[in-house]
């Protein structure tokens, strides 16, 4: 399969918006090399959220996409009999925000992740933000008692990106990375992707940041230790 480029983007909900299109999401959309290309849109984070559904399709639209359609696996209108042709018929496919285990979760009750995996590998250009940039990535923590640290576990994630990331983690000094981190084997990285920023992956050369900088963090036998960050342009 190819080199494949991945755009895992942090929103940033409480900036002011922008009043011409988002730079980073127009760059993402682009490099997919399709005018007004078609988006098919993933919200199994939010539950298929129609307020954020709206906001981000206007989003998209405004940086350069044509048609966004909800391809709905929530709920009961939802489903892979109802989301799958739109997800076959996009040119783009954008995993949105929300909470990454219940995103997996769905995309794994609903029987839609065999699908995302075979366009994925037909060429399909994904695009994530939020939680969806970590569902893109390899893997993401949880716990099974939320207060017992000691039962925190991995779990799986679509793995397009062979990356780990985190998003909106800089006002807790990334916890939730750093325990990701920690649960995994020495030397492994992984990026903490700032409000506002974006990681650009290609293959599996070294990522880029876009817009800011992104945070990059390493397990060491002694510990997580945060290595230098990435910046634009760098």
């Amino acid at each position: 399969m190819p080199e494949r480029t991945f755009f895992l983007l942090a929103g940033n909900p409480g900036a002011r918006r922008f009043h011409g299109p988002d730079p980073l999401l127009r760059e993402a959309i682009a490099a997919a090399g399709v005018p007004r290309p078609r988006v098919a849109y993933v919200g199994a984070a939010s539950g298929d959220n129609r307020a954020f559904f709206l906001l981000i399709g206007g989003m998209l639209k405004r940086a350069g996409a044509g048609e966004v359609t909800l391809a709905p696996l929530c709920g009961k209108r939802g489903g892979l009999r109802r989301a799958l042709p739109t997800l076959e018929q996009a040119d783009i496919v954008f995993v949105s925000g929300g909470d990454v285990e219940e995103g997996m979760g769905v995309l794994q009750r609903t029987g839609a992740l065999p699908h995302l995996v075979r366009l994925h590998h037909a060429g399909k250009p994904f695009i994530g933000i939020s939680a969806g940039s970590i569902m893109l990535a390899r893997q993401w923590v949880r716990w099974r008692d939320a207060q017992d640290d000691a039962t925190a576990e991995l779990f799986s994630c679509l793995g397009f990106a062979p990356v780990l990331c985190d998003t909106h983690g800089e006002g807790d000094e990334w916890t939730e990375l750093k325990a990701l981190l920690s649960l995994c084997p020495a030397g492994t990285t992984g990026y903490g992707i700032v409000s506002g920023s974006a990681l650009v992956v290609r293959g599996r050369g070294t990522p880029a940041a876009r817009g800011g900088e992104v945070h990059v963090f390493r397990r060491r036998a002694s510990g997580v230790v945060r290595l230098k960050d990435l910046m634009p342009g760098a």
